[in-house]
């Protein structure tokens, strides 16, 4: 009963000052909104690309170039030197337990028909290309070993990449569009997977063969004169074999790269699941980093309620004598003022959670040029509710105990 006495009597002091009240929650506001906003829209977009990524299956192993003299990870490919060709991609079809290996190169491309044009990412690759990223054709057909082989002037486009060029995904196949001043044509379209990778649309792509991404549009050769490609990727029948298929991948390489056996190699081998945990990493990091700085406000803001509360002590200092002295104890009068603090920093924290959720949903209405969906996690609306009541009942304990402490003669005395 007295909980609800002390309820009762914390809210009419709060409604009583109710500008400085409002002015106090607003530090916790912008906290606790930051909190939720940077909080939701991070796990949304490391779910969306964990899901591409995920995408990719377990049971394929990526191999890029590699720059042996780096000290490794993500440096060590960002700066190689093209070293894979479409020789290295033929030669490890010969490993026990590979069921498919596809080459490709990857650039961007504008695609333009008439006066409309689009920005795509445009990958040139060996015919397994489909079946290694989990694709399937809706209309048309997807190039063949001949077209490759003799770098026919043919592209599959995403359906996106269909409906944005065309209208309707149907009328695609059979046009003609061109990159680089070059005509292709449209001899498929993929049917919509959905999704992103790495912030960019999954259908918003298109496939041509890579010896003619490698002839026609984008040249590029390794030391040796080959014609190089920017990855290869190697579709194990037997995932449990991983470790097996790996060493004879490194075999195979370092022989025909003529690799000495105290020398780094020049390329690299990673996991789908590597690959996730990576992005992961560098996607968790930059989370908690802004979260951090948003979480800087709620410091100020349990400053401020502290302060405030100590207003409200002095201000109350006679009502704290009669309180007393018609028989309230310290503790009562404690939790009295914890309460208070508890529930001007809970109001607050609720405020910013409202606010916080609806500036995620509202990013998310925006055309920022990668697509960004928002994850509303109960845990994390739990966590923001309790961090902000936990700062009030911190910020109020100085000045709730130093209203406890009053001698109530003295604060009868008071004003």
């Amino acid at each position: 009963m007295k909980f609800f006495t002390f309820w009762d009597i914390a809210v009419r002091s709060l409604y009583a000052n109710k500008l400085r009240s409002a002015l106090t929650m607003l530090g916790i506001i912008i906290g606790i909104s930051s909190v939720i906003a940077m909080l939701s829209l991070g796990e949304g977009f490391q779910e969306g690309i964990t899901a591409s990524i995920s995408d990719l299956g377990s049971d394929s192993l990526y191999i890029q170039p590699s720059n042996p003299d780096a000290p490794g990870g993500m440096m060590s490919q960002a700066l190689a030197t093209p070293s894979l060709t479409l020789d290295d991609a033929e030669a490890l079809k010969s490993i026990v337990g590979v069921a498919m290996v596809v080459a490709y190169n990857e650039n961007f491309v504008d695609l333009a028909v008439g006066d409309t044009s689009k920005t795509v990412i445009i990958d040139g690759s060996t015919v397994g290309w489909m079946e290694t990223l989990g694709y399937e054709i809706e209309y048309g057909q997807f190039y063949t070993e001949r077209n490759v082989s003799r770098r026919d002037m043919v592209i599959v486009l995403g359906s996106e990449v269909a409906r944005d060029l065309y209208g309707l995904e149907p009328d695609a196949v059979g046009q003609e569009l061109k990159i680089r001043g070059k005509t292709f044509t449209v001899i498929g379209v993929l049917a919509t997977k959905g999704g992103t990778m790495m912030g960019f649309s999954m259908d918003g792509i298109a496939i041509i063969p890579i010896t003619t991404f490698q002839t026609k549009l984008f040249a590029q050769r390794t030391p040796q004169g080959e014609d190089a490609v920017q990855a290869i990727a190697v579709l194990m029948a037997t995932p449990e074999d991983k470790g097996f298929i790996t060493a004879d991948i490194e075999d195979i390489l370092r022989r025909r790269h003529r690799i000495e056996v105290d020398e780094n190699d020049d390329f690299g081998i990673v996991t789908a699941e590597q690959i996730l945990g990576m992005v992961n990493t560098v996607t968790g990091a930059m989370t908690a980093f802004l979260a951090l700085i948003a979480g800087i406000s709620l410091l100020v803001a349990g400053i401020g309620i502290m302060n405030i509360m100590l207003v409200t002590v002095t201000e109350r200092t006679r009502e704290i004598g009669i309180r007393k002295a018609i028989g309230a104890k310290r503790r009562e009068i404690l939790q009295q003022f914890l309460l208070e603090a508890g529930m001007l920093s809970l109001s607050g924290g609720v405020v910013g959670i409202v606010l916080g959720s609806a500036t995620a949903w509202a990013v998310t209405l925006f055309d920022l040029g990668i697509p960004i969906e928002v994850t509303f996690s109960p845990a994390i609306i739990i966590l923001a509710a309790g961090v902000s009541f936990f700062i009030g009942i911190v910020s109020g304990i100085y000045p709730a105990m130093r209203a406890a402490r009053l001698n109530p003669i003295d604060a009868l005395r008071y004003g």
